[in-house]
């Protein structure tokens, strides 16, 4: 099977989600794009605060050969330092891994807004049940995009979650 990727220019037919996210999302999936461009597994994240890009980020397991860069990770450490991080909103094109949701936790980040779960139902719940808002969208974009992906690279997304549905 060849993945077809979705391109930023039919971003908002494959993908109807509500205004608001639309244009943040469309960020982090073009960070998702850059991902698998370059090798990697195409998971792409923006931090955003009071309506402006903070920083963006994709995975970079497979381009720095670190088992930490993952997308959100990516993301945080091109935001810098801050004093805080509660007003800030994460979007991520894929549900967090335990190691994503437990930053989002220690840095306090109020809401994640995630782009799809059906491919990896990751820590969705974890976080609700610890006071963070999320926003699910279930994206058609994010979850082919994902779900291509795993088809073709099995054992790399196997080794990415360590072999587990929830990481």
């Amino acid at each position: 099977m060849t993945l077809t990727l979705v391109t930023l220019t039919s971003y908002s037919f494959f993908m109807p989600i509500r205004p608001e996210h639309d244009s943040f999302m469309k960020v982090a999936y073009a960070q998702a794009l850059k991902s698998h461009q370059e090798g990697g597994l195409p998971i792409g994240a923006v931090l955003i605060e009071k309506g402006q890009l903070v920083a963006a980020g994709h995975n970079r397991r497979v381009q720095d050969g670190d088992p930490i860069a993952h997308g959100e990770m990516d993301c945080l450490r091109k935001a810098g330092r801050r004093s805080r991080y509660d007003q800030t909103t994460l979007y991520t094109t894929l549900s967090p891994c335990m190691m994503c949701a437990g930053a989002i936790l220690q840095f306090g980040i109020g809401r994640v807004v995630v782009g799809e779960d059906r491919n990896f139902p990751g820590n969705v719940d974890f976080l609700r049940s610890r006071g963070v808002d999320v926003v699910l969208l279930s994206d058609a974009a994010c979850i082919a995009l994902m779900g291509g992906f795993i088809q073709e690279h099995p054992t790399l997304w196997d080794e990415d979650i360590a072999g587990r549905e929830r990481a």
